[in-house]
């Protein structure tokens, strides 16, 4: 039986900009941080890999974690930071927000990269941005939760 979403994890090229963006910008919450080095670890074994080498940060966000992970070994393949929300895959995640106009302003300044302004739609606003590193992140706002 599933209960629902526990986190979503991450593999991002720079854990410092990553939590300076996640926790500083998006305001997440750092919950924990675990080094992996080598070695026939658990960890290894659930994620199919041999001797990871990383750091993994478990962050909070409302009522799902949130988990980052840089790989240092195996040495991870670049992702285009420019992928099409269109591609396989994640094609994005996404953030509810109150005052989306604000938010879209404030996280503008800081950075983040959006396709344009919020779209309002059936009273609800939208708009998809990019981390960093290029992935997807919508803000929404819903008008009637």
């Amino acid at each position: 039986m599933i209960l629902g979403i526990h986190h979503i994890a991450l593999s991002v090229p720079d854990m410092r900009k990553a939590t300076e963006f996640y926790c500083g910008v998006l305001g997440f919450t750092e919950l924990w941080t675990q080094e992996y080095e080598g070695a026939a670890t658990a960890a290894d074994a659930i994620v199919g890999l041999k001797a990871i080498s990383a750091t993994v940060k478990m962050l909070s966000a409302g009522q799902v974690s949130f988990e980052l992970w840089e790989y240092r070994h195996p040495k991870p393949r670049p992702s285009n930071p420019d992928y099409s929300p269109a591609d396989h895959g994640i094609a994005h995640f996404c953030l509810e927000v109150r005052d989306i106009a604000a938010e879209y302003a404030r996280l503008s300044a800081a950075g983040m990269r959006f396709v344009g302004p919020p779209i309002e739609i059936d009273g609800s606003g939208a708009v998809y941005g990019r981390d960093p590193f290029g992935n997807v992140i919508e803000i929404y706002e819903i008008a009637t939760p």
